[in-house]
């Protein structure tokens, strides 16, 4: 990849610009804010670390959207954060409207893109990055399962005394409350952890999961969660960039997968060089089918307050 876009210099933008020029994923890492001075002085300071840290991509702090043309991917982070008591759904119309022009300043300078979206309310603001760029569905995705499932694994390893590198878990559906970890196909070293962990404390595990973020948010009292929001962002980057077809639940468009339609949601996908490259069909139960329609019915009725 020649040149990688992140869009806003705060928490999660920084940590996410800062892990794409650590694993050298772009030849030019920038980082726009609309903030004069905050991405220079923190690109720059990213750029300081590359001898020491052994890095080659260039890293460069931005105020204008010119310098973001022709990018491969843009990640975009912007956006308020969560405050404690606030849903990811009380950000909707402000973050919406930061969102679009994200996109219509961005879309036009790189035609050949592949959005990467982080802002909350994360499935809604993929939906309005999609639509406001006009860009094919494979093209726009965004980062939530990734983490839902980050947290739920470590969760599940808290829980067993286990390294987090033997367990896999899988979330579906949007992020937020109504997300949906399956259980079915969370498992340590191939185990499935209804094995292992009984049943009432899977149920809190899943709890807990589901209310990570504000788990979080409550501590800090000022801001939200950064560090792994970004580090699973840069997983998906890193994907797209080295082609190397990774199966990563991300929140993609829907239009019949699933049994759902023009809506977004978090999926199991396959990602490459070009995005989504395939949306990974499971064979689900009843009960989790029901709960992925209820995920998904929260998506789509927050998409309607907008005019989109």
């Amino acid at each position: 990849m020649k040149k990688i876009t992140v869009i806003g210099s705060g928490n999660v933008g920084a940590t996410a610009a800062q892990g794409i020029a650590l694993r050298n994923l772009a030849q030019q890492v920038i980082l726009l804010d609309i903030l004069d001075g905050v991405p220079q002085g923190k690109a720059l300071d990213m750029w300081e670390s590359a001898p020491v840290e052994g890095f080659d991509s260039s890293v460069i702090g931005t105020n204008d959207y010119a310098d973001t043309s022709d990018s491969d991917i843009i990640v975009i982070t912007a956006g308020l954060a969560r405050k404690p008591g606030m849903s990811r759904d009380d950000l909707l119309h402000k973050n919406a409207e930061i969102m679009k022009s994200c996109v219509e300043q961005s879309a036009p300078l790189s035609p050949n893109a592949i959005y990467i979206i982080v802002s909350n309310p994360l499935d809604v603001m993929t939906y309005v990055a999609l639509k406001t760029s006009g860009f094919p569905k494979h093209r726009v995705v965004g980062m939530a399962g990734i983490l839902d499932s980050a947290r739920f694994r470590l969760f599940i390893a808290q829980e067993l005394k286990v390294s987090v590198r033997d367990v896999q878990a899988l979330v579906l559906g949007g992020h937020g409350d109504s997300m949906v970890p399956l259980v079915r196909y969370s498992t340590v070293s191939g185990i499935q952890i209804s094995e292992l962990i009984p049943e009432d404390r899977i149920e809190a595990l899943v709890d807990r999961a589901r209310h990570g973020g504000i788990e979080i948010v409550n501590y800090l009292k000022t801001g939200s969660a950064y560090y792994a929001p970004a580090a699973s962002a840069v997983e998906m980057v890193e994907a797209i960039a080295t082609n190397n077809k990774r199966i990563l639940p991300c929140a993609a468009f829907l239009d019949g997968e699933y049994g759902l339609h023009n809506t977004v949601c978090g999926v199991p996908v396959k990602l490459g060089s070009e995005g989504i490259e395939e949306i990974v069909a499971l064979r689900l139960t009843e009960s989790e089918q029901s709960a992925l329609n209820r995920s998904a019915h929260d998506v789509t009725s927050n998409i309607a307050k907008l005019s989109i």
